[in-house]
This record gives structure tokens, C-alpha cells and sequence, in this order.
């Protein structure tokens, strides 16, 4: 008869629901400060045309941050379910982290998400202007109070285990602002910003391939452009930073990720191989010699620690670590290359009339969400087999009251209610984009007083045509 693991299966709900989650948060915290860049374009210049892209994307933002918040308040359930041991050890610690985020984040976000998105002829312009960037910041310190918790979990600090096997806060300084927090916040939000620069920017070369909205859809492209050729070389050298703190924090991580069994000086960087965990060597390999020990230690020479320094219990799962980390660099070498000659083409006038960019473009517009996740599993993988990295087991954190039918079943209606759900809101949003944007006529004044007035004014006196 099958015999079902437990734990096996719960791990495997939870990385599949929070693969759904993370997207959506991802998304908002690009899309929000998009949005208030956009208002504030519009307000400066008077150029309906970033109204027009406004009112677009946040029906699009709308979505994204439902489909966020209901997917969030999964996790919650499952931690108190299928991870009661770790919520009951960490909960001194994690639980106010969680209860910041709620009281700082999103009830500051909750508060004005409504006049962002009904307040049109309701609140001055600046007010609502006021409300988006709130917004926006309301969704940075989400994902503050969020990754301080998750780096917590990587490289803990500021705590002490009582007697009891509970973890108590001595230090929240230290918590809260723990060795790889810095890193991976910096790391996140650009990713954040990445993922939805490429949305945007593939949506804008979608309608001028298809010769529809060609002013909004040069906003968004060009404006994609730019953020693309600064935050992508950027976020490679965050990603560096992060990986030398790594290096120094989770070594094991790092061994995993570069697919080292042996410490190495002048350690090669293997661009392929099939490791064999079991064996304990890599087969198929393609490697640069000494480019490792470059990378991580700024030293032709310099000391990589091999995988065979740590027991076999406590290694990561070194395969899912080593590719997943090169599918997130991977990508981020071409976002880079596609930022750079896109910036490139537009000092050129070439940018809105190359139709084999807008492919390239179009063909991207995933890119940014696979990078995310890809990253996502190198990180929480490879601190594997710890919740609380050095501290507390992941076999050590599951209820031991639940079994594996009941995992089971409850992971097939996961599986099913988030193809659904999901599923459909993906289709909603898809569809928002065929249909197009609804471009306001410039007669229809958005508020008939004050600054309104004069920004309606503005868009009629010949400023229509600024992109950026």
C-alpha cells in the first residue's frame, strides 16, 4: 500500500502556494510606485496620455493586490496547521514582525487603496496623488516587515532559547536588521521593480505591434527602457554584495549553489553540470577555472568550502539550488542586455519602429516573475535542513499530529481551487490588456476645479508629446 510523507507533502503545499503568493506582492510593489511616478508626470506636465496609462494599469493593480492578500492569508493558516512546532518556537520572535507588517503596512495601504482607485472626481488631484504614493509606500514597508522576518529565518540574530526549546527576542535591533537583511530587501525590491518594468514594457511593445494606443504604449516602453538599463546592472551587483554575505553567513548555501563538493582554491565556475548528491560529484561539466574563487572571494586563489565540509543530513537538496541559481542569472544577464540596447536604441530614435525588440520585449514579459521565483528557491532551498537556519529543523518544525492523507487531500484542493481562482484572475487580467486603454477624451475635464482645470488646460497647449 502507498504510504504518504507527510512532511514531504506539506513542504510541497507550502512551496506551491507561496510560489502563487510571492508573484502578486512582487508585482505591486513595481506597479505601485509606477503608478505614482505616472501621476506625477501627468500633474507636472498635463499630458493626458500618463492619465490614460494610469487608469489602465491600476485596474490591473487592483487585481494583482486582491489575488495578493487572499493568497497571504493561506500561509498564515498553514504555518498553524502542518507547522505548528515552528510557529509555537519562533511565534515570540516572527509574531511581531507580522503584526508590524499589518499595522504599518497594510492597514496604511487598505486605508487609501480606496481613494487611489475610486477617488477620481471625489478628492483633489494632489490628494489622490497623495493617496497613490502612499500607496506605494505602504507596499515597501510590507515587503520591510516581510523579508526582516524571512532573513531572520536565514541568519538569525538577537534572540536566546529558553529552557522550554522557545525562542525569545533580546536584541529587536538585531532581529530586525540581522546580517543578510540589507541584502535581501535591496535585492527583493529591485527584483520587484524589474519584474514589473518588463510587464510594462512588453505591454507597451505588444500595442505598438499591433499599432494601438502608439502614444501610451511609447510611455510605458520608454519608461521601461530606463528602468531596466538602471536597476538590472544594479541588482547584479546587489546580487554580488548578497552572495558574499552568503558566503560568509550560509557557506553550505553557496557550495550548493556553485555545485562544489571539494574545497577548492582557485575554485572553477561550473556554467553547467548535473550534480549527483548521492555520488557526490558532478557529471557533464562545463566550467571556467578560477572564476568561482573571482567571484565569491575577489581572489584568483581564494578558499571555496566543498559540500563534503558538512554532514549529508546537513546539506541542501544541491541540485533544485544549483539550477534555480542559474536560471535567475541567467535571466538577469539578458534583462541587462535587452535594458542596454533598448537605452541604446532610443538615444537613437530607434526604440518605437524596431519591431524586433518589441518581440524580444513581448517575449520577456515573464521573465521578470521566473527570475523571482527562481531566487526565491535558491534562497529557501538552499537553507535547507533548517526553518531557522543553525536553530530549528524542518523535520523538527512539522505537527506531528498531522498525516499524510490528510496533507493529501488538502494539497489537491489547493492545487485545484488556485487553477481556478488564479487562473481566472490571470485571464481577467490578460483580457484588460487585449481590450486596450480606455483614453479619456481630453472634454471630459477629470475635476472641474482647482489644479484639474489647469492640467486639462496644460494637455491642450502642446505638451502631448512627452513620453518620459
Amino acid at each position: 500500500m502507498f504510504e504518504f510523507d507527510p512532511l514531504l507533502l506539506a513542504r510541497v503545499q507550502f512551496a506551491f502556494t507561496i510560489s502563487f503568493h510571492i508573484i502578486f506582492p512582487a508585482f505591486t510593489i513595481g506597479l505601485a510606485s509606477f503608478l505614482a511616478f505616472l501621476e506625477w508626470r501627468w500633474l507636472r506636465t498635463g499630458n493626458t496620455h500618463f492619465h490614460d496609462v494610469y487608469r489602465f494599469w491600476v485596474k490591473i493593480f487592483a487585481v494583482a493586490f486582491g489575488m495578493g492578500v487572499v493568497s497571504g492569508v493561506v500561509l498564515s493558516y498553514q504555518i498553524g496547521t502542518n507547522w505548528s512546532v515552528f510557529s509555537d518556537r519562533v511565534a515570540n520572535v516572527l509574531g511581531p514582525l507580522f503584526c508590524f507588517e499589518i499595522l504599518t503596512a497594510f492597514f496604511l495601504e487598505a486605508s487609501f487603496l480606496g481613494i487611489m482607485l475610486f477617488g477620481w472626481n471625489r478628492v483633489s488631484p494632489r490628494m489622490h496623488f497623495v493617496s497613490t504614493c502612499i500607496v506605494a509606500v505602504g507596499t515597501l514597508i510590507s515587503a520591510f516587515w516581510i523579508l526582516a522576518a524571512n532573513s531572520w529565518m536565514q541568519t538569525p540574530a538577537g534572540f536566546s532559547v529558553g529552557e522550554n526549546g522557545l525562542l525569545y527576542p533580546t536584541n529587536w535591533l538585531e532581529v530586525i536588521f540581522n546580517p543578510s537583511f540589507p541584502y535581501r530587501f535591496v535585492h527583493m525590491v529591485t527584483a520587484a521593480y524589474l519584474t514589473t518594468a518588463f510587464v510594462v514594457g512588453g505591454v507597451g511593445a505588444f500595442y505598438l505591434w499591433k499599432k494601438r494606443h502608439v502614444s501610451q504604449a511609447k510611455i510605458m516602453l520608454s519608461m521601461a527602457t530606463f528602468m531596466v538599463a538602471l536597476t538590472a546592472p544594479f541588482q547584479l551587483l546587489v546580487g554580488d554584495i548578497h552572495g558574499l554575505n552568503t558566503l560568509k553567513h550560509q557557506p553550505a548555501k553557496i557550495a550548493a549553489m556553485e555545485g562544489i563538493w571539494k574545497t577548492e582554491k582557485g575554485a572553477d565556475l561550473r556554467l553547467f553540470a548535473y550534480p549527483d548528491q548521492q555520488n557526490e560529484i558532478n557529471h557533464y561539466e562545463i566550467k571556467v577555472p578560477n572564476l568561482a574563487s573571482l567571484i565569491l572571494t575577489h581572489d584568483f586563489l581564494g578558499e571555496v568550502k566543498g559540500l563534503k565540509e558538512w554532514k549529508k543530513e546537513d546539506r541542501p537538496p544541491v541540485i533544485w539550488v544549483f539550477w534555480s541559481f542559474r536560471i535567475m542569472v541567467g535571466i538577469g544577464f539578458l534583462m541587462i542586455m535587452i535594458g542596454l540596447i533598448s537605452a541604446i536604441q532610443y538615444f537613437r530614435g530607434r526604440l518605437f519602429q524596431s519591431c524586433f525588440l518589441h518581440g524580444w520585449w513581448m517575449l520577456m514579459m515573464p521573465s521578470g516573475f521566473i527570475a523571482l521565483l527562481a531566487g526565491w528557491f535558491t534562497t529557501e532551498i538552499g537553507r535547507q535542513p533548517y526553518t531557522v537556519y543553525g536553530i530549528l529543523r524542518t523535520t523538527e518544525s512539522f505537527s506531528p499530529a498531522i498525516t499524510g492523507p490528510q496533507v493529501a487531500w488538502s494539497l489537491i484542493a489547493f492545487i485545484v481551487i488556485y487553477i481556478l481562482i488564479f487562473g481566472a484572475s490571470s485571464y481577467y487580467i490578460l483580457r484588460l490588456i487585449y481590450k486596450g486603454i480606455p483614453v479619456i477624451k481630453e472634454e471630459e475635464q477629470f475635476y472641474k476645479q482647482g489644479i484639474g482645470a489647469s492640467v486639462v488646460k496644460a494637455s491642450t497647449s502642446g505638451k502631448s508629446n512627452n513620453h518620459v
